[in-house]
């Protein structure tokens, strides 16, 4: 990938007077999605990304034979039909680049983390809860199976829910199912905060995906596919673009750099609220979803530590690589990822990688602060969970997400399908955000959509 600069043939052709076909404003996973497709189309998309890599929330870096993943990302086998497709087409699959992940996620009770949460390892043990959390969640399940024909990731408001949130779908239920299953399964995954994000996505993803059965990852790293995507198109790094404007002769584009570009039509793959910025044009009736497709924050605090730490777990449950920390338990740790054990590859042999997210008002409050504060923050904490992990750390790094996962508000929602219904014109979306699900399927679905609607312009 080139810094300014052409890295690939194009097949399409540009308006006259216009410097680029389509430009797609990102190169994340969504951004890459749609300029994969608009050439296979023959189109001749140009992808610029603000960063010196693709890759967006789906980024690692490789420090001394650790593979430090920047944000948190596994697929399903289930569920995630377009991200598969991307892999085959790209022959990802073929090289060996996907790993099954062995180990589970699990719940923290008691002073240890309890393994099976979404499995049904956690079916038939509890994983944490009591007879009547176990009859209460099993009866939650029923009702939701009962009606999965009716739910669908591409249109959450849709299902029987409707716009109702985490909390109000445990409402009347025994306290457990919202304090150490629904709470801590959103917060931890996508750092909402379950009073205010609606439950729809949620379960329809669960429906989807078989709950956490079969799940896996990227050999190479989170940011494997977007490299693989990314390797035939023409991406230029370091290249922010701060305005696009339709006008009659194109879509204009202003750089940071101060450079102006044109183009035939533009895919803005970055979230909701930094397009809504940098688009203040955008027409009337698409307005009001920019705006209410907010966003949840995150950070995560990546530890590499010189033995493979593991949780506190009862002798002879399997291993957890996701710890899911309730609220009622914390507060200020959401949880913990134990990246060796999801995939041995992500440390030295004899060494480990352990993750730390922190709970969605510990993040507002540090997200700001400096590392050493951060650091300073949470490692002390930290510890009861992932014993011996001061004492074995040797470097660790901060990572900050001010739009971490669109937090599918009910305002949102309820404009969801009217936003999917407008017109299709030059200036198109991408991004998790388009359907309100925090998740790299949902991400390059998008991207396939903003490529078809600038398809069906001819």
């Amino acid at each position: 990938m080139a810094r300014g600069r052409t890295t690939a043939d194009g097949g399409g052709t540009t308006a006259r007077g216009t410097d680029i076909d389509v430009a797609v404003v990102g190169g994340g996973i969504a951004g890459l999605t749609a300029a994969h497709r608009l050439r296979a189309a023959g189109r001749s998309p140009v992808v610029l990304e603000t960063a010196d890599e693709v890759g967006g929330r789906m980024k690692a870096r490789r420090v001394d034979g650790w593979i430090v993943e920047e944000g948190t990302e596994t697929l399903a086998v289930r569920g995630y039909d377009a991200t598969w497709r991307l892999i085959k087409e790209t022959g990802l699959d073929r090289e060996d680049g996907i790993l099954k992940v062995n180990s589970l996620a699990g719940v923290w009770r008691g002073g240890r983390a309890h393994a099976g949460t979404g499995h049904w390892f956690g079916a038939l043990t509890g994983s944490g809860l009591s007879l009547g959390g176990r009859s209460a969640l099993a009866g939650l399940a029923a009702s939701v199976i009962r009606q999965a024909g009716t739910y669908d990731t591409r249109d959450p408001a849709g299902s029987p829910l409707g716009t109702g949130t985490v909390a109000q779908l445990a409402r009347g239920r025994h306290r457990e199912v919202y304090d150490y299953v629904l709470q801590p399964a959103v917060a931890t995954g996508w750092g909402w905060d379950a009073r205010r994000a609606a439950a729809a996505p949620l379960v329809a993803t669960m429906i989807s995906t078989w709950g956490l059965l079969g799940w896996r990852t990227y050999r190479g790293g989170m940011d494997a596919l977007a490299k693989k995507v990314a390797a035939p198109l023409d991406v230029r790094t370091g290249h922010t673009v701060e305005e696009v404007k339709e006008t009659a002769a194109g879509v204009r584009l202003v750089c940071a750099d101060g450079s102006v570009l044109t183009a035939r039509e533009v895919v803005l793959a970055v979230p909701a609220p930094v397009a809504r910025r940098i688009h203040p044009g955008a027409p009337a009736e698409e307005q009001p979803y920019l705006e209410a497709s907010t966003y949840s924050p995150m950070i995560r605090v990546t530890c590499l530590v010189d033995r493979p730490l593991a949780p506190p777990q009862r002798r002879g449950t399997p291993s957890v690589y996701a710890l899911l920390i309730p609220e009622v338990e914390d507060g200020r740790i959401s949880g913990l990822t134990f990246e060796h054990a999801k995939a041995a590859n992500r440390a030295p042999a004899g060494h480990g990688l352990v993750s730390i997210l922190t709970a969605p008002d510990t993040t507002r409050e540090l997200l700001g602060e400096s590392d050493a504060h951060v650091l300073g923050s949470l490692l002390g904490s930290a510890e009861k969970y992932a014993p011996g992990l001061n004492a074995h750390l040797k470097q660790a790094f901060v990572h900050r997400f001010p739009h971490a996962a669109p937090d599918a508000n009910g305002a949102a929602l309820r404009l969801h399908r009217a936003f999917l219904g407008r017109p299709s014109r030059a200036v198109e979306y991408a991004g998790d955000w388009i359907y309100q699900r925090p998740s790299s399927e949902a991400a390059v679905q998008a991207g396939e959509l903003a490529a078809q609607r600038l398809l069906s312009r001819g």
